[in-house]
């Protein structure tokens, strides 16, 4: 807990997402933008340009000694998370962590142990759980709406992937693999939405590729998730496509839950979504006042954060839960490698 009202950050990366979270963090009245860390010449003007009244540098070590600044939010290439991220814990500050936490479950588990050890949030930036959309769904679950939840689907048609700062996007060391970009958000839905099932036990997984130079890199991607109780979900993902489309449907016992998200991009301001659940010819359909994308979710993410700091609460998707979200993207992984269905304790035990 902090003993001020307002909620100071650092970002560290300020590349095309971390641009808009020092936005986000400036625009909100609960939480202050203190200082920025990106390595590049040309990053550090443009975030002097925008940010003039704070600190940039070069070397984000060069901010973790520092008393003014609560909340260390890291938004690098995926391989550098772990390393930043359990840095910025151990000199004592707070963690929003971009997702995956970490590319491996082991770094997983160790950044878990230093925020206990230090008693500091961690966080990770599944955004997806603060939708006015994909929220919505969880409540008309947990409101018993269609019942027991039996099955879950979430699909996503989009665009390729930007090659992001230096093409790190595309350089497999650096991204681990493209089930850890957006799929992970997917798996993470999934297991929220199914809590009441219990937790995953295996998962059996199919990918290809566009590319026969980057045949790692999975283009095309669809997975089969098994929880207890015969409950399992499918997720499955194409960027050989256009625009952003994503739609997740839930059934269960006594009905279905149905909801479309579609833009030219995922921060796109002009969106189109929708939400309705029913069983047969009774179908209602859900209004949506508030707006939902990328970019509206990533505010609400930086203030919820702000809360958990402020109040000593847990934020909306803890350690545990990035944990569990990179888990069964590494064993899809696993499984497209084997060509067969991966049991999610036999892989812990053998990594």
């Amino acid at each position: 807990m902090t003993d001020h009202a307002i909620t100071r950050f650092a970002v560290i990366g300020y590349g095309l997402f971390g641009k808009h979270h020092a936005r986000a963090i400036q625009s909100s009245s609960s939480t202050e933008l203190v200082a920025i860390a990106v390595p590049s010449a040309e990053s550090q003007a443009a975030a002097r340009q925008a940010h003039p009244d704070v600190t940039v540098v070069a070397d984000y070590r060069q901010l973790l000694g520092r008393d003014d600044i609560d909340v260390v939010n890291v938004v690098l290439p995926n391989l550098l998370h772990f390393q930043v991220a359990s840095e910025a814990i151990e000199a004592g500050h707070h963690v929003l962590l971009e997702k995956p936490m970490a590319v491996s479950v082991a770094d997983c588990d160790r950044l878990i142990q230093l925020a206990h050890n230090h008693q500091r949030v961690l966080a990770v930036g599944h955004e997806l759980r603060l939708s006015s959309l994909w929220g919505q769904v969880k409540q008309l679950i947990d409101a018993g709406t269609i019942g027991t939840p039996q099955y879950v689907l979430v699909e996503l048609s989009r665009f390729p992937y930007r090659p992001g700062s230096n093409g790190w996007r595309y350089d497999q060391q650096q991204v681990g693999s493209w089930i850890l970009e957006e799929p992970i958000h997917f798996f993470d839905l999934a297991r929220w939405y199914l809590a009441d099932c219990g937790e995953a036990t295996s998962i059996y997984a199919r990918a290809n590729s566009r590319d026969p130079q980057r045949p790692q890199l999975h283009d095309n991607f669809s997975s089969i998730v098994n929880f207890p109780g015969e409950a399992y979900a499918v997720i499955s993902q194409s960027l050989a496509a256009f625009g952003h489309h994503q739609v997740g449907k839930v059934v269960g016992s006594q009905g279905a839950i149905w909801a479309e998200w579609g833009a030219a991009d995922a921060r796109s301001s002009e969106a189109r979504f929708s939400l309705q659940y029913g069983l047969a010819d009774n179908v209602t359909n859900v209004p949506l006042d508030a707006m939902t994308g990328e970019l509206v979710e990533l505010k609400l993410e930086i203030e919820a954060m702000a809360v958990a700091v402020q109040q000593a609460t847990p934020p909306p998707a803890t350690g545990e839960d990035g944990r569990w979200s990179t888990l069964l993207c590494l064993a899809a992984g696993e499984s497209i490698r084997r060509s067969e269905a991966v049991g999610l304790d036999d892989f812990l035990e053998n990594l």
